[in-house]
């Protein structure tokens, strides 16, 4: 399956394991960019590196001198993932001012891209309030893109001044590797996602693998059934590959599969992990597994009131071991707690009550997490708002 790879000697094969890695984190790596100086050994493994993702999970690999382009795509919809920085207004954003470059040319004037962006959401038929937050998104959306490398500010700069203007050169390389889906085909967005996740020719094989890689707890109860039935039958054999190909460990339970990452760079959130949230949340779980019976997936149904409740006993069995916020916001604290353990895959909302994983029972019993008093850190205060260069800005 992965002849090239088994050829290499043990040092070319771990390196081609360390490029792996990096366009997982990085599907879109450019020179000059975080980790871009890999790109001479990504490019160096490149025959090696494209089997590997295309025969293990039917991924494309587009390898140059300037840019490395992984076209990763998803089963599904995970509201967890996304760019923090891109509210869904700044997402709609970031399509338009893509739809607006791809015709513009290798310069062009900020003020002059500002008003095609307005335009191409007037044909889409989005509105634009044209007030700070919405000016704030599309701000985003730009920042979004120089951080891509596909614009770069060449006279001036996107967090300027309303008064300043910004000469902006477009990388039309990188722009025309932004979009994974296969644009031509698709009649419409829906079609163009579906089209984008398409799990390649070994179907179930690279859906299931792009699931143990992607998400950081995979439910038997959430597969379709020959999916589960697939994963039962290879868990071993997928174990032992996700480690050789991708440095990932596996831990096999009757509910599922746990993968992780042991050098944490492939992991979005770490848990266990500092502050207060995330400690609470490794305390909590035990309590909160305990007051429920699981159902036959697993699952340990829980009340808000019950996550309230255990949150609201921690802090005050330990006052000054937690933030000064978490202790005048149990509001707050209880949201955070439930949303890390959502980003974590191992809580769910389902019929106003919160199902949690069987996941979870890796953290139990207690652990002993709670933090010596006073050495947990205040949140720094916010930053105040910044001037946005599209503040009083005119249409034009």
């Amino acid at each position: 399956m992965t002849a090239v790879f088994d050829e290499l000697g043990d040092i070319d094969a771990a390196n081609v394991v360390r490029c792996a890695r990096v366009l997982l984190r990085r599907p879109l790596l450019r020179a000059g960019g975080p980790d871009g100086d890999l790109l001479p050994m990504i490019y160096r493994h490149r025959a090696a590196l494209q089997e590997l993702f295309a025969a293990r999970l039917g991924y494309r690999l587009v390898v140059e001198r300037r840019f490395a382009r992984l076209g990763k795509s998803g089963a599904g919809q995970d509201p967890t993932r996304g760019e923090p920085a891109l509210t869904p207004r700044g997402h709609a954003y970031l399509a338009l001012t893509l739809a607006a470059l791809t015709g513009i040319g290798r310069q062009v004037l900020l003020s002059r891209l500002v008003s095609d962006v307005r335009a191409a959401a007037a044909e889409a038929g989005v509105a634009v309030v044209d007030d700070p937050a919405d000016r704030r998104a599309l701000t985003a959306a730009l920042r979004n893109l120089v951080s891509l490398g596909v614009i770069t500010e060449t006279e001036g700069t996107v967090a300027a001044d309303a008064g300043a203007e910004a000469l902006i050169t477009i990388d039309t390389d990188l722009l025309g590797q932004v979009v994974v889906g296969p644009l031509a085909e698709a009649a419409d967005p829906a079609e163009l996602v579906e089209l984008a996740a398409a799990s390649g020719p070994r179907d179930v094989a690279h859906a299931v693998r792009r699931k143990l890689v992607e998400d950081p707890v995979v439910h038997y109860a959430d597969l379709a059934p020959e999916q589960a039935r697939w994963l039962r039958e290879h868990r071993t054999t997928e174990a032992r590959a996700l480690e050789r190909y991708f440095g990932l460990v596996a831990e096999s339970r009757a509910e599922g599969v746990v993968v992780s990452d042991p050098e944490d760079y492939l992991t979005d959130v770490v848990f266990p992990g500092p502050g207060t949230v995330a400690r609470v949340a490794l305390l909590a779980l035990p309590e909160l597994l305990s007051r429920a019976e699981p159902d036959e997936a697993g699952f340990h149904p829980v009340d808000g009131r019950d996550v309230a409740e255990v949150c609201r006993e921690l802090v005050e069995a330990h006052p000054a071991a937690w933030s000064r916020q978490a202790a005048e916001d149990h509001q707050e604290l209880v949201r955070a707690v439930l949303e890390l353990l959502r980003r974590l895959g191992l809580a769910r909302p389902a019929d106003g009550r919160w199902l949690l994983s069987p996941a979870a029972h890796r953290w139990s019993p207690r652990p002993d997490a709670t933090p010596a008093p006073g050495k947990e850190p205040e949140p720094p205060a916010p930053e105040p708002a910044g001037w946005s260069l599209f503040d009083e800005m005119e249409d034009g």
